[in-house]
Parts: structure tokens; C-alpha cells; sequence
């Protein structure tokens, strides 16, 4: 819960400190400009005031690992991800969007660390602990940081604990350890597809290059 609360701030205070004209750059997901990812990240953190207050009375399904499914890339055409542009743009002034994810989202970490972590909570058709939910978003909130500053030099980047525990549930969920030389960054960004390896990166992986990119959902 400490690392959800770790890279959950970062996040927030990286989207706070972004320029309004930084806000029509490019993000790190494919199709979205930053604008786009931060109001992403404003229903990401309604989707976790939801999941806190929706007890569940049955065992687990799924943990910090499993509950990560490999999806299909997103095209666009799916209803929600052609919704995300519209909505983003319908804020108009950067400041708004930005006000609107700290309101919710800072409510959001508060609710997080209110929460009893053996409770447990239902979301999506699955039952997992409080704190496997939470820990299931250290990854969530890491890589979108990483999406955030994708085109964006001067910005924080996220903490080196946070980076480190998103590697290791990466390579939980792929069943297989990234190379040593793989920086924390590189083995998310070449995990997940946002970034293409090398040859070199490539021959390094060995098996596990044949099960990447883990697009997740």
C-alpha cells in the first residue's frame, strides 16, 4: 500500500507540474495526447473510489498478479477509448483537467490509505484483497507515468521503488526475468510494447521475447 501511495503522488504531482502547452504533446499511448492520458487518469481514480466502497463477500479470484489480463491492442474503436479525446478536449483549458484529476485523485489516495488491505473488494467480475488491488496498481500508475513523460524531457520520472516493483510484477505476469541489463524503464517500456527493442534487446530476451509486448487490461 506504501508503493501505491508512492507512485500514485508522483503521478499526480508530475501531471501538476506539466505546462499547459505540454498538455497537446504526444503521450507515450499510442493515439493520445497527454491531455487525453490525464483524463484517462481521472477515470482511473473513479474506478478506485468505486472499487473501495464495493465489498465483496466471497474469496478471491484473482491477486496483484492475475488480475492483469493480456488484452488486444486498442484500435480506437472501441466506445470508451474514442470517448477519452472527446472528453479530454471538452475541458478546454489544461487547468481544469488538471484540477479535476487532483481533486478526485488526491480523494482517491486518501480512500487507499483508509482502506483495511485484507478486505476484500470486487471490480470488473472479480473478488481480490484491498491490498492486491492496490498493489495491482503500482503498475498501472507506473507505466502511465512513464506514458506521461514520454515526450516530455524536464519531467520527474517515477520513483526508482515504484519502477522497480512494476519490473518485478512485469515479469511475474510474463512469466520470465528481463536481462539484468535492462534498466527498470527499458524492461516496462519493451514489455508493455512502447518502446520496440533491438536486435541486441531482442537476443538478450531469448524465450521471453516471444511473449512480449503484454499489452494489459
Amino acid at each position: 500500500m506504501d508503493l501505491f501511495s508512492r507512485s500514485w503522488t508522483a503521478l499526480l504531482d508530475a501531471v501538476a507540474a506539466v505546462p499547459d502547452p505540454d498538455f497537446a504533446l504526444p503521450s507515450g499511448c499510442a493515439g493520445w495526447l497527454v491531455r487525453d492520458l490525464v483524463c484517462h487518469l481521472v477515470i482511473d481514480a473513479q474506478d478506485v473510489l468505486i472499487t473501495l466502497v464495493t465489498p465483496a463477500g466471497t474469496e478471491p479470484t484473482v491477486d496483484a498478479f492475475s488480475y492483469w489480463k493480456p488484452v488486444v491492442p486498442p484500435t480506437g474503436e472501441d466506445p470508451l477509448d474514442a470517448l477519452i479525446p472527446r472528453l479530454a478536449a471538452a475541458y478546454g483549458e489544461p487547468e481544469l483537467l488538471r484540477f479535476h484529476l487532483d481533486d478526485v485523485g488526491r480523494a482517491a489516495g486518501r480512500a487507499a490509505g483508509l482502506a483495511d488491505p485484507a478486505a476484500r473488494v470486487s471490480t470488473q467480475g472479480e473478488v481480490l484483497t484491498v491490498g492486491d488491488y492496490l498493489s495491482a496498481y503500482v503498475l498501472e500508475w507506473t507505466l502511465h507515468h512513464l506514458d506521461l513523460i514520454a515526450h516530455l524531457p524536464a519531467a520527474a520520472a517515477p520513483p526508482a521503488e515504484t519502477l522497480a516493483a512494476a519490473r518485478a510484477a512485469l515479469e511475474t505476469i510474463a512469466g520470465g526475468s528481463f536481462p539484468s541489463a535492462f534498466s527498470d524503464r527499458d524492461a516496462l517500456l519493451v514489455g508493455t510494447g512502447r518502446r520496440t527493442p533491438t536486435d541486441g534487446e531482442r537476443t538478450a530476451l531469448g524465450g521471453l521475447a516471444a511473449r512480449l509486448p503484454l499489452v494489459l487490461g
